[in-house]
């Protein structure tokens, strides 16, 4: 993974903050240049596979927030714990389902899951299907 710059910031925080030796980052969404890709509930009429790029991209959104407060000879190692934020209608039950596009990329890029939960809530941020939130281990180039 290359250093780039952060998502840009939809409120008063950062992107991503460093305690020791982890990085927790701030809510995602799947945005490209500050713009939403995708919006709306997500429902149990549409298949999962319909916010498969969304998912993906909010944990990307992440993983690029984190390398912004990288030191020189410092690399992500671990993704430790992972929130997915669902912006569901009542009916929808598939939480996990869509969560697990999230941990994907997170095994590609780290070779294993973190810990994880998938929580449906009412709305989110400019009404964007998911949100990822992610806290991640780093260590020293060796």
């Amino acid at each position: 993974m290359t250093a780039t710059s952060a998502p840009i910031p939809q409120g008063n925080y950062v992107p991503a903050k460093r305690f020791g030796n982890l990085i927790y980052v701030s809510g995602m969404t799947p945005r490209d240049k500050g713009v939403l890709t995708q919006v709306g509930k997500i429902s149990e009429t549409e298949p999962i596979s319909h916010y498969r790029s969304s998912a993906e991209l909010a944990t990307r959104n992440a993983l690029r927030a984190a390398e912004t407060v990288l030191h020189e000879g410092e690399v992500l190692t671990a993704a430790v714990s992972l929130t997915v934020y669902l912006n569901t209608t009542p009916e929808f039950t598939a939480h996990a389902m869509i969560a697990d596009f999230a941990s994907e990329v997170l095994a590609k890029a780290f070779g294993s899951v973190p810990s994880r939960a998938a929580v449906g809530v009412n709305s989110l941020p400019g009404g964007a299907p998911l949100e990822i939130s992610l806290v991640l281990g780093l260590s020293q180039i060796e």
